[in-house]
């Protein structure tokens, strides 16, 4: 059982530390008010209606665009310290003791092995139980 717990809580780390440095993008593109495409990895296509510029010289047209994109960015952790060269002697001296015991932990043995099995039981003499008790008249 407590194996499982240590395996579980193991990936479960493992998750928190992938999760916490993950970064993405998440691109979305809006059609007046209404949300039209949403693009995780890539950029949203947009609805076709983006305004076409027109190549005459002589007038010159704007029209305010009624769509527009928007981008929401999700930044990752990016302080881990991935380098070991400044840790100082007590630090790799407790590291070392530290993975050195979490691994006997769970070294396990072969077979049971009890001490009391070569010996035999003592004697039994009178019942002590009975020397000890007493009654009340």
């Amino acid at each position: 059982m407590k194996q499982v717990f240590h395996k579980i809580m193991s990936i479960l780390m493992a998750f928190v530390v992938l999760f916490s440095t993950l970064s993405f993008t998440v691109s979305m593109h809006y059609c007046g008010d209404t949300l039209v495409e949403t693009a995780v990895f890539h950029k949203a296509k947009g609805c076709g209606m983006e305004m076409q510029k027109t190549s005459s010289k002589s007038c010159e047209l704007t029209k305010k665009n009624c769509c527009n994109d928007e981008q929401i960015v999700v930044d990752g952790q990016d302080e881990l310290q991935l380098s070991f060269g400044t840790i100082s002697l007590e630090q790799h001296l407790f590291i070392t003791s530290f993975v050195y015991t979490y691994l006997n932990l769970f070294e396990g043995f072969d077979e049971n092995v009890t001490s009391y099995e070569e010996y035999k039981p003592p004697l039994f003499i009178r019942q002590l139980f009975k020397l000890d008790e007493t009654y009340l008249i």
